[in-house]
């Protein structure tokens, strides 16, 4: 499996209405210092199925970020409320 792959098997695991840090996967990944490339596997999970919630990965700082990878229809925000 790739890294991308272990990316999204992680993040459809975080459960309805929690959140975690892009840093906490790379760090759960043995991929310390990688939070970026999270991010970037986030940014293109969008024809991936099953769905990856990539709304509930948040910054260092608790804060959604990445909003303007996704489609228009689609906020981060109303996704996680």
């Amino acid at each position: 499996m790739s890294f991308n792959d272990d990316v999204y098997v992680l993040v459809r695991l975080i459960p309805y209405a929690r959140v975690t840090a892009y840093g906490a996967i790379s760090k759960y990944l043995f991929e310390n210092r990688s939070s970026r490339r999270v991010g970037w596997a986030l940014n293109n999970n969008f024809h991936i199925e099953p769905e990856v919630p990539a709304h509930r990965v948040v910054n260092k700082n608790g804060m959604l970020s990445g909003a303007i990878h996704l489609p228009h229809d689609r906020k981060m925000a109303q996704m996680l409320k």
